[in-house]
C-alpha cells in the first residue's frame, strides 16, 4: 500500500538490526484486538503508524498519547485502528506509557509496493531514532499495527528467568 505500508518498512529494518536480547519486533499486520495481549506483556511500548496530518511528507513525529484525542489522524484500512487499540489497552488497566512515531504520508498516492522518497528518508530517521532507543536504557516496544505500524517489546520474564 505504498507509504501507508512504512511499517513494515520499518519492521523489516529493525529485523536486520542486533536489538537486545529481550526485545521482539513485531509486525501486527491487521490483528486488531488480538494484539491486546502482547501489549498488556509489554514493558514499554513504541508505536509506528502512518498519518495525514498537516506536516510536510516524511516528517517523523514523536509523542506520548494519552487519549484518542491525542493521537494524529491515522490512516487506517484495519478492522481496528491504533487508537480504538490503545483506547482498549488502557480501558482494560493498561499503564504503561506509549510513544508513538508518526510518519506523515501523502494519503492520495496511488498504490504501489515501494515507499515514496520522502517515506524512505522517514523510515531510516524513524529506524535510527527507535534503535537509538533501545540502545538508551530500559527495553522497548515498537508495534507494527496493520501494516503501517511497527512493535518492538521485551519478552515477560518467566518466573525461572526472575
Amino acid at each position: 500500500m505504498g507509504d501507508e505500508g512504512i511499517g513494515v518498512h520499518i519492521a523489516r529494518a529493525l529485523e536486520q538490526q542486533a536489538l537486545p536480547p529481550d526485545v521482539e519486533c513485531l509486525d501486527g499486520g491487521t490483528g486488531g484486538f488480538i494484539l491486546l495481549e502482547p501489549l498488556q506483556s509489554a514493558g514499554r511500548i513504541i508505536l509506528v503508524d502512518a498519518t495525514a496530518d498537516e506536516n510536510p511528507i516524511g516528517t517523523v513525529t514523536r509523542t506520548t498519547p494519552k487519549f484518542s484525542r491525542d493521537y494524529p489522524p491515522t490512516l487506517t484500512a484495519h478492522d481496528i485502528g491504533v487508537k480504538d487499540l490503545l483506547d482498549a489497552f488502557y480501558i482494560q488497566g493498561g499503564n504503561r506509557d506509549v510513544i508513538l512515531y508518526a510518519i506523515t504520508i501523502d494519503p492520495h498516492q496511488s498504490i504501489s509496493m515501494e515507499l515514496s522518497a520522502e517515506c524512505k528518508k522517514a523510515a531510516d530517521e524513524a529506524v535510527e531514532r527507535i534503535l537509538a532507543e533501545l540502545k538508551a536504557g530500559s527495553p522497548v516496544n515498537v508495534e507494527n499495527e496493520s501494516g503501517a505500524s511497527v512493535k518492538v517489546w521485551p519478552r515477560e520474564a518467566g518466573p525461572e528467568e526472575r
